[in-house]
């Protein structure tokens, strides 16, 4: 098998997995629900920048993170809310653990 074969079964099999549908089923969830899905588009947009500033100064925002902690406690009140950051988080993990392993089998190489 080549790697673009095995490539091709790994999106599916991720595709296939339970992180990847509860986070689709989640998501969806949420994209019913406009007041929802533009408070965590809120929050997400607030995190995000907050990682930027925390990245370019090298210490965080102590308003900008309140901010969003704010936002998060209020938003996994929300039972779809909070299903949905579990769900997102799971498949995150899943990722990144691939995307670990593939990074282990290559790390002789990029050293």
């Amino acid at each position: 098998m080549n790697v673009y074969d095995t490539a091709n079964k790994l999106a599916e099999e991720i595709k296939q997995s339970e992180e990847f549908i509860t986070y689709q089923m989640a998501k969806q969830a949420i994209n019913l629900n406009f007041e929802l899905k533009s408070k965590i588009e809120e929050f997400e947009k607030a995190r995000y920048e907050a990682q930027i500033i925390a990245i370019q100064t090298g210490k965080d925002d102590e308003n900008k993170m309140r901010h969003v902690q704010e936002l998060y406690g209020e938003l996994i009140q929300n039972q779809e809310a909070s299903k949905y950051f579990d769900a997102e988080m799971k498949f995150n993990i899943m990722i990144a653990d691939v995307n670990k392993i593939i990074g282990n089998a290559i790390q002789s190489l990029i050293k």
